[in-house]
């Protein structure tokens, strides 16, 4: 980065629908988010990397679009990566404590030991999360250094990745002249941006509902208990009016975007909307509520799958404080409210919180992720500082050898 500002911190959100780089500056007074640029994605399908080429293209748009907003030049950001492959497990490890007392030492032991579990070979560990560590049947402890002991137990959440698909998110972000500081769970981050500390401790179900994928995370005491994600989201309803109204699918997403309502109950008899037609015929005047019908079920059907997986985890009798929707899908009107209905539990819409700078930019679920991978960057900023001057290493060696340094991420 410039000289005068070492503190810059970059998010970029490599999304199905968007590309959206973020640029945040860390003062005494806490994260100001100073720069901001976004690209239309055409190199990804479902959260995965289709096409390389394509994908450099719009990083490399969203980049310069942010540096120039920003005045700096952007070196290395943090990544979010999402999509069906993503799996994500709880597991437990137990040591002897050296000195009856406990160590940063046995603490990376004790992560080690929940970390050796059976991993196949095209799959890699991304995060490995700390729940709480145990010490001599004493639970609950989140910082256990100093603390005397026999034996140290450690739960944590293991979330893993196809190798491939973490590979080609840093290869497309080299290719676009960047490195990669850390590649980060894009419904981690969005965590750090829309929850507060009261939801994760009372128990809280994040759904981040992007293009491509619907992310899920379950925060119960205050640590992450499950991770999953659905490839449904966005483009599917789009593509569902596009194919309903036989309109193209830019049309459908504008169309989506100005008009889209999920809940009849919502929208008058009497309300219109003008369809533009494929293949060079004259436009429809079509009713409202007939669009309705199309983006409900389809709406119904993404919360459905959500709520089978909190039932699945078995957390969701924890989920006190309820549901946080975020992502660009969630600004369709109605949507809060349908949720309610089968999640039987209050929801409400995530936005960035504890921000400054351009907070009234920023302030829609579209850059959820964007913002909580600068923040998620802003906790663990020269946690994972890789060197660079390396010739035999690559990037991609780099982001798994600080694995082995991992931990204390979330106290």
């Amino acid at each position: 980065m410039s000289g005068k500002r070492d503190n810059l911190i970059v998010g970029l959100d490599i999304g199905t629908t968007k590309i959206c780089a973020i640029v945040g500056n860390l003062t005494e007074d806490g994260l100001d988010i100073v720069g901001i640029g976004t690209s239309p994605s055409k190199g990804l399908r479902k959260g995965v990397v289709i096409n390389i080429e394509s994908t450099v293209a719009s990083i490399k748009k969203a980049i310069e679009e942010a540096e120039l907003m920003a005045g700096c030049e952007i070196k290395s950001v943090y990544a979010g990566i999402a999509g069906g492959h993503i799996k994500g497990f709880n597991s437990q490890g137990v040591i002897a404590i050296k000195n009856r007392e406990v160590s940063p030492e046995d603490v990376k032991r004790v992560i080690e030991a929940a970390k050796a579990i059976a991993i196949p070979m095209d799959r890699e560990v991304i995060h490995i999360l700390p729940q709480e560590f145990i010490i001599d049947d004493q639970d609950g402890i989140r910082e256990p250094l100093g603390m005397s002991g026999v034996r140290l137990e450690a739960k944590v959440h293991i979330v893993t990745g196809a190798v491939a698909s973490a590979q080609n998110i840093v290869k497309s972000c080299n290719r676009a002249g960047l490195e990669v500081a850390d590649i980060v769970l894009e419904q981690l981050a969005s965590s750090e941006a829309v929850l507060s500390a009261d939801e994760k401790e009372l128990g809280v179900a994040l759904v981040d509902i992007g293009g491509g994928t619907t992310d899920i995370a379950i925060f119960v005491d205050g640590a992450i208990k499950h991770t999953s994600v659905l490839s449904l989201g966005g483009n599917h309803l789009t593509n569902d009016i596009a194919v309903g109204l036989r309109t193209p699918m830019a049309e459908a997403e504008r169309i989506k975007q100005k008009y889209g309502c999920c809940l009849s109950s919502l929208v008058g008899k009497d309300e219109t909307i003008e369809v533009p037609s494929v293949g060079g015929r004259k436009p429809r005047i079509l009713s409202r509520q007939l669009l309705c019908e199309i983006l409900e079920p389809r709406v119904e059907e993404i919360f459905t799958l959500v709520n089978r997986e909190i039932v699945k985890s078995g957390l969701e009798d924890l989920i006190a404080s309820g549901v946080v929707i975020t992502g660009g899908s969630t600004i369709l009107e109605g949507m809060p409210e349908l949720a309610e209905q089968i999640f039987n539990l209050p929801v409400r819409r995530g936005l960035p919180q504890r921000i400054g700078g351009l907070t009234d930019v920023v302030n829609s679920p579209v850059y959820a992720t964007g913002v909580g991978l600068v923040v998620y960057g802003s906790k663990n900023v020269g946690v994972h500082e890789f060197p660079t001057a390396q010739t035999d290493d690559t990037v991609f060696r780099r982001v798994t050898r600080r694995m082995k340094e991992w931990f204390g991420e979330f106290f």
